[in-house]
């Protein structure tokens, strides 16, 4: 299906695991996408595969958004879909062990990166030639619904994600902009990352079950799953669908197993 024909899209962290599954999928089903990221060398063969624009940006980084901002203006005159997907674990510990340097860095990429996506992206859509509209997807977890012990910053920011995508939801709708923000909740997904991981550790199989254990539906997710959602509430199939959280995540946060 080319749902999304005509449509330009932004993905941030969009150089690998779920951020380039959701650049090919928004891409296969016809929207321009423009998508951000560290790493330029994982971005050329995505462009050359997709057509897609990249741009070396840090999500958290408040002066790069302005060329951000003028690369979609310049070379695509609208935005209708944002992607705020780019976020971090690095540092992460308990509550006793977390430094408040750990801390900072992790708010400001996995909290303060997508206020500035959301933010950013609600002034492009403003002026979308026809009239303001869109639609903004936050990349939660699952452990914004169920917390880790030992992550508290990713738990905390990732919990903080849920309401700020309900209150963005919030000011669009009373304000009259047609423009949809959404949070999805994803659990563990086998990014590339996850699969190195498995792949080094000392009993890969073990590793593997662990991981999929998760999950009452006993496996991982892929990471075209996630784009799937991502291109379904990108959509104007998802046109009533806002202030509304998507958990995706095998049935982890529905409920107990029984023992």
């Amino acid at each position: 299906m080319r749902r999304l024909d005509g449509k330009v899209a932004l993905v941030t962290g969009g150089t690998n695991g779920i951020g380039a599954a959701t650049v090919r999928r928004l891409a296969s089903e016809g929207a321009t996408v423009v998508f951000t990221g560290r790493k330029a060398e994982a971005a050329r063969p995505i462009e050359a595969e997709t057509g897609g624009i990249f741009v070396a940006h840090s999500i958290e980084d408040r002066a790069g958004w302005d060329q951000v901002v003028a690369t979609i203006r310049d070379r695509c005159g609208r935005l209708d879909i944002a992607f705020a997907n780019a976020g971090i674990e690095g540092g992460d510990t308990n509550i006793e062990g977390i430094t408040p340097e750990a801390w900072d860095q992790i708010v400001e990429v996995n909290l303060t990166g997508p206020m500035l996506t959301a933010q950013h992206a609600i002034r492009l859509m403003r002026d979308n030639p026809g009239g303001s509209g869109g639609s903004i997807i936050l990349n939660s977890s699952m452990n914004g619904i169920l917390a880790l012990a030992g992550n508290v910053g990713y738990s905390t920011t990732k919990g903080a994600l849920r309401l700020l995508s309900k209150s963005i939801a919030m000011h669009c709708a009373v304000n009259g902009l047609n423009i949809r923000c959404n949070s999805i909740h994803p659990g563990v997904v086998e990014t590339q990352l996850i699969s190195d991981a498995i792949a080094g550790a000392p009993d890969p199989a073990a590793a593997r079950a662990l991981l999929e254990g998760l999950a009452p539906m006993k496996r991982m997710a892929s990471v075209e799953e996630i784009a799937g959602l991502v291109a379904y509430l990108a959509s104007d199939e998802a046109a009533f669908v806002t202030g509304s959280e998507y958990g995706i995540d095998g049935g982890s946060t529905a409920g107990m197993i029984a023992l």
